[in-house]
């Protein structure tokens, strides 16, 4: 089981880690997700959490005393700690499947201008950003980082498809999905996929995965093309024709 504790003042906002995928995961045990509100620990009598920055500028920072009383309440259970900030590496597949890995693993929210920078030192934190853009706050940054961790860990996409063959973890984004009617508004499902041909239609998902990625993510099928050589005879054929389109 991998223990996950998140701390937010804003703990209602993950209510929809309790749904799908990840929500049944919780109920077999797979994932413990634990919500700790920094305000429960302030010693302010109006459980005030943030204040102006030294050094004056705008907006209002966190205070280091509320979240260090949340963060030592858990004890020997939080883990390695990530704080969502937008100064932080941008994640990517590397990192998705280094948390995956991990036994325990704590997520803090920041808001406002962010945290005391002694929060961050004393922790020895990792940030995390997931874009070069700004949020409200981190608790959209980390759904999105447990959601992608927690579908690597063993056992959660039980009966689905292994997330190692999925869009990004295969190096290519996914080829087209259709399903029925076979025809719908003058619009024709590929003959390729009525065939039952198994091998003429894995042929064509990868050649279409190769398209979509050459024109969507080149910086992904530069990358592709240079790390996989040899895809046996049919794919090298494919990747050939694919390549002349450049």
């Amino acid at each position: 089981m991998m223990k996950i504790s998140i701390l937010s003042i804003f703990p209602e906002m993950f209510t929809p880690l309790k749904e799908s995928i990840i929500g049944r995961a919780i109920e077999k045990n797979l994932i413990k997700i634990d919500i700790v509100n920094p305000r429960d620990f302030s010693t302010n009598k109006h459980k005030k959490v943030d204040d102006y920055s030294f050094g004056g500028g705008p907006g209002m920072v966190m205070m280091p005393q509320p979240i260090f009383d949340a963060i030592d309440s858990l004890g020997d259970e939080k883990g390695k700690i990530f704080y969502m900030s937008p100064r932080g590496k941008v994640l990517n597949e590397e990192k998705v499947r280094e948390i995956a890995a991990l036994d325990k693993a704590t997520f803090l929210c920041g808001h406002y201008e962010g945290i005391d920078q002694r929060i961050i030192e004393h922790y020895d934190m990792e940030e995390i950003s997931i874009g070069d853009y700004v949020l409200t706050g981190g608790e959209l940054a980390a759904m999105v980082v447990i959601d992608s961790a927690c579908r690597l860990i063993p056992g959660v996409l039980a009966g689905e498809s292994s997330a190692d063959e999925e869009s990004i973890y295969s190096g290519l984004l996914e080829f087209p999905q259709y399903t029925q009617p076979r025809d719908f508004r003058d619009e024709k499902v590929p003959e390729v996929l009525l065939s039952g041909n198994h091998k003429l239609i894995e042929l064509w998902r990868f050649e279409q995965s190769l398209l979509i990625t050459k024109r969507e993510r080149p910086d992904l099928f530069e990358k592709y093309v240079e790390t996989h050589k040899n895809l046996g005879k049919e794919k090298n054929k494919v990747m050939e024709k694919v390549l002349k389109m450049m």
